[in-house]
């Protein structure tokens, strides 16, 4: 068997924004119907990495998160290979990247138009409840391009007692 963690078939049964409508709620099914509905082959890599990515719904990882879980879960990969995968991912609209101080990129399987707090010296990413309007001035885009989407990212410390 390639995973030793169960299979939850009510986790991450929603559809979101971009994803295919034919989800039943299998995480196995979901992922295959991800990939193929943006062109990917459902390589076997790409199924188990999918099942880790998608099957506990919206999340924020690293690289380096994913690479973990995937070894927990004895998925053969390589950290080279998890790195190349998270970009076709992103590439073809299934995860949205979040650059925090340049150093950190972190992959959000949520897509929808969104913003996150970073929590310091916990290097947690969490979604921004609500959709309140963060920049209500937005720049003029120079000729020939468009705003293509604003990542706000709002950092957070302990308060100091």
């Amino acid at each position: 068997m390639l995973f030793s963690a169960p299979i939850d078939p009510t986790v991450g049964a929603r559809p979101l924004a971009g994803r295919p409508t034919d989800l039943n709620g299998c995480p196995w099914h979901d992922v295959k119907s991800m990939l193929r509905e943006v062109g990917l082959r459902p390589t076997r890599q790409r199924m188990a990495l999918g099942w880790i990515l998608f099957a506990k719904g919206d999340r924020h990882l690293t690289a380096e998160m994913l690479y973990e879980e995937a070894i927990k879960a004895k998925v053969p990969v390589s950290l080279a290979t998890i790195y190349n995968t998270l970009h076709q991912f992103t590439e073809v609209g299934l995860l949205r990247q979040i650059a925090v101080d340049g150093s950190k990129t972190y992959f959000d399987t949520n897509v929808t138009d969104h913003h996150h707090f970073f929590v310091e010296g916990q290097n947690a990413l969490v979604d921004i409840p609500g959709t309140d309007v963060i920049v209500d001035k937005m720049p003029t885009a120079p000729d020939g391009y468009e705003v293509a989407r604003i990542d706000v990212v709002v950092r957070l410390r302990s308060k100091a007692r």
